[in-house]
């Protein structure tokens, strides 16, 4: 039995749902046909019995009506007209001695006589031929003596018989039947497994590119289907923004390593003699390193921000005070700036976020309001209260953003005019910890902006 089970189990699962589904179908048709058979032979013997029991109170009604014992003799022509085809109607007297016999294609040698004192009706068998016995005492004043009616169920056998032969003949028919469904089944209920197996081979081959075929029908493995393609579609969307990724770092990362190399091969050819050179090529040296290590922070700031698994800890950060500080801090770094506030209905208000964080996104928008504001020194920070959430928004009056560029300014490295952001120090992941560092604590971040006009940045947390 455990070599069976172990067999068993290591079939493909098309052959276990086929088998399976064969074995339930089988045994719901074999279950069937036995009942029904079943219950068809015990109608027809209930059926016999019936019709003998009327034909018994037929039989006793006339001999009764007559009260004669000398009459039972003269009665064979009512009894010969009665009984039907392999029947035999048998009177005994009370010692169960034959005074009437009357027999229609049935021996009396096949059953013994036997008197009884109440109704009874039984089965026996003589040889291959099965009889159905019905006894009932007869009362004819004084006298008593007993009613025997024998019937051969040979005719109901054999319906039997064909009943059975039709049955199983269905049966056998059903359980072939249930073999090829339960085939058909499988294959059909492990269809878009299969095509998924097949796409996975063809994605291993040919690319991300490849999904599964759905067919119109709106069922549970159509939705599997759905649900494999949709995910497809944001693996090969990562792997897209992780190959754009390292492009876009690479080429970030070999800009001011390029400025170094050059510096350094300068130096060291003749450069080394010559104190201006010396001094010009160190400077932008340590500039372009100061930006490499503002790069890397950004890069590890960012892969923190998506990655990092989010504290137990249940923070809450007065918000009023934190954005009070970071507004002072920015004051004193761009004294020629004027930061109007609007932040009093921040008072009271606290959101479930690390305060290094949200210093860590006001700082990032701050920064780019300083740097795109152009000829504007003007910068608003307000903050608005809302049923269980708080926003706040930063606006400048500055160079704006195209309306085509605003759904891409969350992208990692985008930058909308690439030649001003690199002579501001930007890198184009700003915007991109923003919006993961917000996301991470369940806040919301968009930006309304129009070119030439002015950017307002808000953020949304729950209070």
């Amino acid at each position: 039995m455990r070599h069976i089970n172990l067999r068993f189990s290591q079939l493909p699962i098309r052959w276990k749902l086929a088998t399976w589904s064969f074995f339930l179908l089988s045994t719901l048709f074999i279950v069937y046909n036995v009942g029904q058979y079943f219950v068809l032979s015990q109608w027809l013997i209930h059926q016999e019995e019936d019709a003998i029991r009327t034909k018994m109170q037929e039989i006793k009604s006339h001999l009764v009506e007559k009260n004669d014992t000398t009459l039972i003799q003269k009665s064979r022509g009512f009894i010969d007209d009665v009984i039907q085809m392999n029947q035999m109607v048998r009177i005994l007297d009370e010692h169960g001695y034959p005074i009437l016999s009357v027999s229609n294609h049935l021996s009396e040698d096949w059953v013994t006589p036997q008197t009884t004192v109440s109704d009874e009706v039984i089965t026996m068998w003589h040889h291959d031929d099965h009889l159905l016995i019905m006894r009932s005492p007869l009362h004819l004043g004084s006298w008593m003596g007993t009613i025997e009616i024998v019937k051969n169920m040979e005719n109901e056998d054999k319906l039997s018989d064909k009943m059975l032969i039709v049955l199983l003949a269905g049966g056998v028919g059903a359980v072939l039947l249930s073999a090829v469904g339960g085939a058909i089944l499988s294959r059909t209920l492990l269809k878009p497994i299969t095509a998924m197996n097949k796409t996975m081979d063809s994605i291993a081959q040919k690319g991300l590119h490849e999904r599964v075929r759905v067919t119109g029908h709106h069922d549970e493995l159509a939705d599997l289907a759905f649900t494999f393609n949709r995910l497809m579609d944001q693996l090969e969307w990562s792997f897209e923004q992780q190959k754009q990724f390292v492009e876009d770092a690479s080429h970030e990362l070999r800009t001011p390593l390029t400025v170094i190399e050059g510096h350094i091969s300068l130096l060291n050819r003749w450069g080394k003699h010559d104190p201006k050179i010396l001094e010009e090529s160190l400077q932008l040296s340590v500039q372009e390193l100061h930006r490499l290590k503002a790069l890397v922070k950004e890069l590890l700031d960012l892969s923190r921000a998506e990655s990092e698994p989010i504290s137990k800890e249940d923070f809450s950060t007065e918000i009023h005070q934190l954005i009070l500080y970071t507004i002072n801090q920015f004051s004193v770094l761009h004294p020629m700036f004027v930061f109007e506030q609007n932040i009093n209905q921040a008072k009271g208000l606290n959101v479930r976020i690390p305060p290094q964080h949200l210093e860590q996104i006001l700082m990032i928008l701050l920064d780019n309001a300083v740097k795109y504001s152009n000829d504007s020194t003007w910068i608003k920070v307000a903050v608005q209260r809302y049923e269980g959430a708080v926003g706040i928004e930063i606006t400048d009056k500055g160079i704006g953003i195209p309306e085509e560029d605003l759904p891409h300014v969350f992208n990692r490295f985008y930058r909308v005019d690439k030649a001003r952001s690199r002579a501001e120090g930007g890198s184009g992941l700003g915007l991109a910890i923003a919006e993961r560092l917000v996301k991470r604590y369940d806040g919301r971040i968009q930006i309304l902006s129009k070119e030439h006009e002015g950017t307002t940045v808000q953020i949304f947390f729950p209070c």
